[in-house]
């Protein structure tokens, strides 16, 4: 069984000498999947004063930031799904804010996300988040007070603008042990670092009874204002070694190769579709007669734990991802001890056989196709996905038309990434002809990366070869981005308009910061000539903005210059 994150969480909260208590705190320690994916949360909110609702902003605050933070898909990342989250509670509050006009819906807020091996803090207000590492306290946070004021004046809340500008940063260097706290300012303004540190570290109670103390040593001190704080400490860290990872990866058994009439979990083989060195692919269909395509790995890689980890990440990803234009995995039988993926069968061809059977396709035709995987990719980027891979064998035109991007064991995925694990790629993923430039230098990509692969795609549909003289990448890692030469489109399909070779030179960009920045604008691109692109087109030297007239052009000078020497040589004066 693969480590968990284990922690212990206790908090007290006291009017002290108000008359009501405008502070909130919540907190969730989830088990299972949740705890794998999402961590544990913890928040805190202090109301303004100032207003009678106050403390309804606080409660409203903590508690919806709770529960819509575990709603958010797990494909996200810690801080996509708290920004999300945030953004939405802060317009909620404003616009109430704004039909009242009075007792404002105003409230400060922190909150700690600990997710694998990973501290993830937001912050808006005086509320505070320390840290309590062996024997030293940190405050992690900044207050949001004006300056010059002697009394403390808020200049960020959630509920005062619209705008919302929130403090974030992580910390990856957790260790077993470690305590944070979370505390309002009726607490931290009266109670010393000292004093904190010393009860959390001789503290024989549970944490809420530690809290209570130090709430209680707050008031003591002469606190004048409601006094609450929340305490988390880290007893175990999903902390997994090679060893232990390839243990729990070889948990399910990789099935023999199986042959038509053969069955597994209650699925008959039908046809074999595919077998090679990497996994197999069967025709099964169930009891009642429908189909699937059944891949499992291949025995091969049975010692390989980056493969095996990449496999059973891609039936995850499949499960969770709905949509017309993407393969669906469905979930396999939940007591199978098989390793292998039961998945949509979609007949037709894959891109590949499709651009062999069309060499000179029209625009219309390649511009659909490509429009729908668009769409795919559209889909994989909210839900912070990368597909990684994407090549004319991993999109398939089903037996109805359907266009369908399938093979997500490369897929990046924001939220898993964020999961300590001891394996990583060896080496860059994807198809060499197609993988973005940036990959094959070390960098991490994003969704401009498929966007790359899109348009090498779109090119090769039209021109029957992609854009660039690719080499030997794998062997040859390039030192720049001035290795990849782009060859205009119009020198194999002089018939294409020159807008759709300006935009497809663009989306084929080797370096991302001068690709698209939204897969919606390549869209926009394909369909209309964008005249500020051909604009920046037109003032580049002949060379690059048009090289089949160039050479043309060169050419013609090259026979005038021949014919004329030819006509002095036989004309001698």
């Amino acid at each position: 069984m693969k480590p968990q994150l284990k922690v212990e969480l206790g908090g007290y909260s006291h009017e002290g000498i108000k008359p009501v208590n405008q502070d909130a705190f919540a907190g969730q320690n989830p088990k299972g999947l949740a705890l794998e994916h999402k961590g544990v949360a913890l928040a805190i909110a202090d109301g303004v004063s100032s207003s009678a609702r106050s403390q309804e902003a606080a409660q409203i605050s903590v508690t919806q930031f709770i529960t819509d933070y575990y709603a958010t898909p797990d494909s996200w990342s810690v801080n996509k799904s708290s920004a999300r989250v945030l953004t939405a509670l802060n317009s909620w509050l404003f616009n109430e804010n704004h039909k009242t006009q009075e007792d404002a819906l105003v409230c400060t807020f922190s909150a700690l996300v600990i997710k694998s091996c990973t501290a993830h803090i937001f912050h808006i207000g005086d509320s505070r988040v320390y840290r309590l590492e062996k024997d030293k306290l940190h405050c992690l946070t900044r207050d949001h007070v004006h300056p010059s004021k002697k009394e403390s004046v808020l200049i960020r809340a959630l509920g005062i603008d619209n705008h919302l500008e929130v403090d974030y940063h992580s910390i990856d260097d957790l260790k077993a042990g470690d305590m944070f706290i979370l505390t309002t300012d009726g607490f931290h303004h009266f109670v010393t670092a000292e004093q904190i540190t010393q009860a959390l570290l001789s503290h024989t109670q549970t944490l809420a009874e530690t809290a209570e103390q130090l709430v209680k040593l707050a008031i003591e001190n002469g606190s004048d204002d409601n006094v609450s704080c929340f305490i988390v400490k880290i007893n175990e860290l999903p902390h997994e070694d090679v060893d232990e990872a390839h243990r729990r990866l070889t948990k399910l058994v990789i099935p023999p190769v199986l042959e038509v009439g053969q069955s597994i979990d209650g699925y008959k083989v039908c046809r074999v579709l595919f077998s090679g060195t990497r996994s197999h692919v069967f025709l099964v269909e169930d009891e009642q007669g429908k189909q699937y395509a059944l891949k499992m790995p291949s025995e091969n890689f049975r010692e390989d734990p980056e493969y095996l980890d990449g496999f059973l990440r891609e039936e995850w990803i499949g499960n969770r991802l709905s949509h017309r234009n993407i393969m669906r995995i469905f979930p396999r039988p939940e007591n199978s001890p098989f390793m292998y993926h039961l998945c949509e069968y979609l007949g037709g061809q894959n891109l590949r056989q499709w651009i062999a059977d069309n060499p000179k396709p029209s625009l219309d035709e390649v511009r659909k196709i490509m429009t729908e995987v668009v769409q795919a990719m559209r889909f994989f980027q909210r839900n912070g996905m990368v597909h990684r891979d994407l090549k004319p064998e991993n999109v398939i035109i089903d037996k109805f038309g359907q266009i369908k991007v399938i093979d997500f064991g490369t897929v990046s995925v924001e939220g898993l990434e964020e999961i300590s694990s001891p394996i990583n790629e060896t080496c860059p993923v994807g198809s060499v002809d197609y993988i973005a430039p940036e990959y094959l230098m070390g960098q991490k990509g994003n969704f401009q990366a498929d966007l790359y692969s899109i348009g090498m795609m779109f090119y090769e549909m039209l021109a029957g070869k992609i854009p660039f003289k690719i080499g030997d990448l794998r062997n040859k890692i390039p030192k720049n981005y001035h290795y990849w030469r782009y060859e205009s489109l119009l020198i194999q399909r002089p018939d294409m308009p020159k807008w759709i070779d300006v935009a497809l030179e663009k989306a084929c960009q080797p370096d991302p910061n001068l690709r698209y920045t939204s897969f919606s604008e390549f869209l926009a691109d394909i369909a209309t000539p964008n005249q500020n692109l051909m604009r920046k087109h037109e003032v580049q030297p002949l060379i690059k903005r048009d090289p089949l007239q160039f050479w043309r052009g060169i050419s013609l000078v090259l026979l005038l210059t021949h014919l004329i020497w030819l006509y002095l040589l036989l004309n001698p004066a």
